[in-house]
């Protein structure tokens, strides 16, 4: 095979789920409802949120955010995959590739921070009530917000411009269905110690730390409920938190379940398949969650679609 650094216009090869022909107008069709079912949840779920006055509170801000990220995450990956599956071209550009691969890291660095920023909103919501609006104030949820963005922005410009170092082969195949940082430096044809060093600190950096992050709130969250003496009250403090726990498990679960994929399995595909759960399942389930487990969010939607049936 031919090589090219980092200035040529290598082809990159997505391989997809699956090579079988007979599959490709099922799997065609299966991620085309998944991104329709996402697009369309996690935009009702901030359209509720920004109609009704209620929900004008730190918890949902963080949660319109979130469904935000979800939407901008499945954009990211799903569409050029259908486009493939449709064209029947496997082929995706240099440029391409390490723009898809960048964003794809920017929102799932993003997912991580917000999820740990609402945790934080939950602990200080049942460990300090009284304190909460002061410390919950406006200034404070868009600074979260804003360092959650910047540093993720950073985080993915840095990993994604190393690999201009990098020296590829002629047409990379890469056994996935979207241009995942890690794939992408694996069939680099020169060294990539330095890259597999930054991306394990990434790593730590935006799982490892936000999750120790959520995991003291809830240790903190679970010492207070436990304190308080009725039975009801324990339930009510729970219960304002359950969604938000229901989301993290399936995020850090489901991304647990690549890296153990990675680790125990040679096969390429294995890991793509279990990464469909991290990055495209995952958003199609969030709205779902916060809608069935929340009265207020079940209210806000009713009202939504009240409205919008009023128009037609």
């Amino acid at each position: 095979m031919g090589f090219t650094n980092q200035t040529a216009a290598t082809n990159f090869l997505l391989l997809g789920l699956s090579s079988d022909p007979e599959l490709q107008p099922v799997m065609f069709g299966l991620f085309l409802s998944i991104y329709l079912v996402t697009m369309i949840g996690n935009l009702f779920i901030i359209l509720a949120i920004i109609s009704d006055s209620h929900l004008h509170t730190p918890m949902y801000f963080f949660i319109s955010n979130l469904s935000l990220t979800d939407i901008c995450t499945s954009t990211t990956t799903i569409p050029k995959m259908l486009v493939n599956i449709q064209e029947q071209n496997l082929s995706i550009s240099f440029t391409g590739c390490l723009t898809q691969a960048c964003f794809a890291m920017l929102f799932a660095s993003l997912e991580c921070c917000l999820l740990a920023a609402m945790a934080y909103d939950r602990y200080v919501a049942i460990c300090y009530p009284l304190r909460y609006t002061a410390i919950m104030n406006q200034r404070l949820c868009s600074l979260l917000i804003l360092f959650s963005l910047l540093s993720s922005t950073v985080n993915a410009l840095l990993l994604s411009l190393t690999v201009l170092w990098l020296s590829f082969c002629k047409d990379v195949e890469i056994p996935h269905f979207f241009c995942e940082i890690t794939q992408v430096i694996k069939a680099a044809c020169s060294g990539t110690f330095i890259n597999n060093i930054l991306i394990n600190i990434a790593g730590l950096t935006f799982g490892g730390i936000t999750f120790a992050g959520i995991i003291f709130s809830y240790t903190e969250i679970v010492s207070t409920v436990f304190k308080i003496p009725s039975v009801q009250g324990r339930y009510k403090a729970f219960s304002t938190s359950g969604s938000h726990l229901s989301v993290v498990s399936l995020f850090y679960g489901t991304g647990l379940g690549v890296c153990i994929s990675s680790a125990v399995t040679n096969s390429p595909r294995v890991t793509a398949v279990a990464s469909v759960m991290y990055t495209v399942v995952t958003q199609m389930l969030n709205p779902f969650i916060y809608s069935l487990r929340n009265k207020d969010m079940k209210q806000a939607l009713k009202k939504l679609m009240g409205r919008m049936t009023s128009f037609l």
